[in-house]
């Protein structure tokens, strides 16, 4: 991808019009790009159903896994995000990878839903709280061979709300979860703790469905996350203070899009300019559109990734797209995991079709001068 800003038409104008200019967002009714934010879900009953893992004894160094983790966001609540989480784990699970499904939704989890289970007696809270050693103690058991759940911070008020010191911790330890892959499930919004959590995996799944305001919410957690990325790689540069005011959509000096962004940290010291372009290149999530009833909301992920590309300059694809299915509500009224219940739905099957391109780490177009 080439990192020109010439190359591309990034004014504020451009950027605000160009939702309503593409056929499938404008029928989704996309009218605006960045707007304000949104609300989660909640969580219900309880007891224990799945018994714990045994605990491990805490570890002395901290050593990274080899899992890839994949995390599963969307900036808005109730597009789906829970269900394809439990879902892709359980279809990896079943072609033989050790999985680890974890609810970052914090205050507001119910994967342990998803996946037939009543509210577990262990979750995130007691690692949080440090009321066990490891994050290893609280990864449960789910009934489905290969899988296990570290289901959200429910129970605990301070959760969603995480000091730097707990986040940093917690982030790190996710890390050292002994799976070949681990999920995350990312709550609703765009605040850095949640964008954090969406940061921290190799591959990010944004979920979206044909609405206008899940649309516009997809944007802004695209834009913020972009910019929360080039923040973290920064570290101690001056630069980074530019970056600050890029996430202030009303600041004074202009910048509204990463272009802009881009061209000021350039104008400010041209290396970090060029360090900042090829460290864009690497922020490269993948769109999932989500109870399609149509032929242009299947077409919906193709013109977000184009719309991205133009005018955000942050390089997408679509990895699928899942049909509106009957199937899905009744799986979740008889608490049984749609995977389970009805693996051979059309929901089931293009559900099973994105799983199978997680096997293989994705692959990318050159970039512009590449040989």
């Amino acid at each position: 991808m080439d990192w020109n800003p010439k190359a591309r038409d990034f004014s504020a104008g451009a950027s605000s019009d160009s939702w309503t200019s593409v056929p499938e967002l404008k029928a989704a009714g996309a009218s605006a790009a960045f707007a304000e934010s949104a609300s989660s879900p909640s969580a219900p009953p309880v007891v224990q159903t799945a018994p714990p893992r045994t605990p491990n004894k805490p570890d002395k160094k901290v050593k990274p896994s080899r899992g890839r983790i994949i995390a599963v966001g969307g900036g808005k609540g109730g597009v789906g995000k829970s269900l394809v989480t439990s879902s892709l784990g359980i279809s990896l699970a079943q072609y033989g990878k050790r999985v680890v499904v974890l609810d970052a939704d914090l205050g507001g989890a119910n994967l342990h839903t998803c996946l037939g289970l009543s509210t577990p007696e262990r979750t995130l809270s007691d690692f949080i709280a440090r009321r066990v050693d490891s994050i290893e103690d609280v990864v449960l058991e789910t009934g489905v061979r290969n899988l296990g759940l570290i289901s959200g911070a429910h129970d605990h008020l301070t959760a969603s709300n995480l000091k730097y010191f707990q986040k940093t911790r917690l982030l790190s330890r996710i890390a050292t979860v002994d799976a070949d892959y681990i999920l995350l499930d990312i709550g609703a919004g765009i605040s850095f703790n949640i964008v954090d959590f969406f940061l921290i995996a190799e591959q990010g799944l944004l979920v979206v469905v044909p609405e206008p305001s899940s649309i516009e919410n997809a944007y802004r957690f695209l834009k913020m996350s972009f910019f929360r990325h080039l923040w973290r790689g920064l570290k101690a540069s001056p630069a980074r203070k530019v970056v600050e005011q890029a996430m202030d959509q009303k600041n004074n000096d202009g910048i509204r899009t990463p272009f802009d962004l881009l061209e000021a940290v350039e104008r400010l010291d041209a290396s970090t300019g060029q360090y900042l372009k090829e460290l864009a290149l690497q922020f490269r999530p993948r769109l999932l559109i989500n109870q399609v009833r149509y032929p242009e909301d299947e077409r919906l992920g193709g013109s977000m990734a184009m719309v991205c590309r133009r005018h955000l300059g942050i390089d997408i694809d679509a990895i699928g797209a899942i049909p509106f299915d009957e199937s899905v509500w009744k799986a979740n009224r008889k608490r049984r995991p749609f995977m389970l219940d009805s693996p051979e739905s059309m929901a089931g099957l293009a559900l099973e079709n994105v799983a199978q391109s997680l096997l293989s780490p994705p692959t990318y177009p050159r970039l512009v001068g590449e040989r």
